[in-house]
């Protein structure tokens, strides 16, 4: 095995441990989200994303952004707010400027679920970085999460 065959193998075992963190931490604050408040990870990631826009009381982005924000394609994106606009959780509305673009923006019945929400997101993130922590392979990443200064 040369060096390089190394590097890669330890480049994708790095990745796959990543993987699986992620994976694992995913479907912990999934089951937690569901059962508590009837949210999917990716419909708290978005309006949590969107409550931090702020260029009116609930903050807005427009669609692309909202599809970079949540990494998700544009159909699926526009599935996603198209679900939590049928609950009553977002709007969408064209741009005063520019009439093709469309903003999202969360209701006051998202922000208020969104705050009923995140506490739970909150425990179930530390129950899995908790759970994870225990796994020698996970370890030495859930330290580099938790040592991630904040922005």
């Amino acid at each position: 095995m040369t060096a390089t065959d190394s590097a890669l193998t330890a480049l994708s075992q790095g990745w796959c441990a990543l993987s699986l963190l992620h994976g694992r931490i995913e479907a912990h604050i999934e089951r937690a989200l569901q059962a508590g408040h009837d949210l999917s990870v990716r419909e708290y990631s978005l309006l949590d994303v969107l409550s931090r826009q702020h260029s009116g009381p609930g903050g807005h982005l427009r669609m692309h952004q909202v599809a970079d924000s949540v990494v998700l394609s544009q159909s699926a994106t526009t599935r996603l707010v198209s679900r939590l606009e049928d609950r009553g959780l977002l709007s969408r509305y064209l741009c005063d400027t520019d009439r093709r673009g469309i903003y999202t923006e969360v209701s006051p019945a998202g922000l208020a679920l969104l705050d009923q929400a995140r506490p739970t997101n909150d425990t179930a993130l530390r129950e899995a970085l908790d759970e994870a922590a225990r796994k020698p392979e996970l370890a030495p990443l859930v330290a580099a999460v938790r040592n991630t200064p904040a922005s």
